[in-house]
């Protein structure tokens, strides 16, 4: 996790208003909405590096109510679209969705369904997709 966070802090672009890092209460406050428990890796990427910005993927974030990648609101839309209630979005992209189940497992939801393509935490996925974008 160490080595694809500075990863990341390597290549995060300069923005003219940077992203903000949440903080726990947040979090928790997005749980209660979202009815779900956030698994610990997101939890994780969330609190230390979802004020990155890199390449064309945005994954999600945590701090900003108003922004288009707020958790709550990306996983109400996702959810709206058919992806199942109990996997929370960290990704949209072109209208498929990187999936986290409740392990922490990724998986892309494509299509109306899971595919095939799975990494074990949000950190593979972090170094696979979004690095390689």
């Amino acid at each position: 996790m160490e080595e694809i966070l500075e990863l990341l802090r390597e290549h995060n672009e300069s923005v003219p208003v940077p992203l903000e890092l949440p903080d726990d209460d947040q979090l928790i406050q997005i749980e209660e909405e979202i009815l779900l428990p956030i698994p610990r890796d997101i939890k994780e990427y969330l609190l230390e590096a979802s004020d990155v910005v890199y390449g064309s993927l945005e994954p999600v974030t945590a701090a900003d109510r108003n922004s288009h990648t707020y958790l709550a609101e990306v996983t109400a839309v996702a959810w709206s679209l058919g992806v199942p209630h109990h996997l929370l979005p960290i990704c949209e992209d072109r209208g498929m969705y990187y999936v986290a189940d409740p392990e922490g497992e990724i998986t892309l939801w494509k299509d109306g369904e899971l595919t095939e393509e799975t990494w074990p935490t949000i950190w593979y996925w972090v170094r696979e997709v979004w690095l390689e974008s």
